[in-house]
């Protein structure tokens, strides 16, 4: 599926009432998770102790 497709997929799904900024709202985040997978297929990704320690600061 191409980029294309999926934001005409995206944009159709949204409920007719939806505004422009719900719409670029969906397609930034469908963007973000499309990175976050194509970082993980190539190896870019942090153990889950490095996580929650970069949580652990994050909540202090």
């Amino acid at each position: 599926m191409t980029v294309k497709d999926k934001v005409l997929r995206t944009v159709n799904d949204l409920p007719d009432n939806a505004s422009i900024e719900d719409a670029m709202e969906r397609i930034f985040f469908l963007g973000k998770i499309e990175k976050g997978l194509q970082q993980a297929d190539a190896g870019q990704t942090l153990p889950h102790s490095a996580v929650k320690e970069r949580m652990a600061k994050w909540m202090k």
